[in-house]
């Protein structure tokens, strides 16, 4: 299984992206603000440039596993092999406060404060485990690509 997160929007704090999943436009996420981290970074380039539980992960193609989270309490996507990060989740929430870096996905989006927020955060999550858990059970592997292209501000 192949998810490709495209982060297009910045708000000050946060990051706003579109989800596909095996090439088919999923929904969205929200994240930290992207401070311009990427996989070619050292883990002390990555440190200076990071504020922490501010910061969008490294873009890069990471694997996504099914883990046990105790915060949660609950089985979770979680994505291996973050550099300078830990327990990257893909969980439900709305807003920015919610991450702490790790992905929020959600069906719709709007600005409030200068940040970008999602709605149906708890739908778009279920779907996504549901397409996640059946490509666990078959045995396929599934990985995440991140990657940017902004779009430029409208007046």
């Amino acid at each position: 299984m192949e998810l490709v997160m495209t982060r297009g929007w910045q708000g000050e704090a946060s990051t706003l992206s579109s989800l596909t999943v095996d090439g088919k436009v999923h929904h969205f996420i929200l994240e930290d603000k992207d401070r311009g981290l990427d996989w070619k970074m050292s883990l002390a380039q990555i440190a200076a440039k990071k504020t922490k539980k501010e910061t969008a992960i490294p873009t890069s193609r990471y694997k996504v596993i099914i883990a046990y989270s105790n915060r949660f309490k609950r089985l979770l996507p979680r994505l291996v092999g973050v550099p300078g990060y830990s327990g990257i989740l893909i969980h439900p929430g709305n807003y920015i406060r919610n991450t702490e870096g790790c992905l929020l996905p959600g069906l719709t989006n709007w600005i409030q404060d200068k940040e970008y927020c999602i709605g149906s955060s708890v739908t778009a999550h279920e779907r996504l485990m549901q397409k996640i858990m059946a490509a666990d059970k078959k045995g396929e592997e599934i990985w995440i690509t991140i990657k940017t292209d902004y779009k430029p501000a409208t007046a």
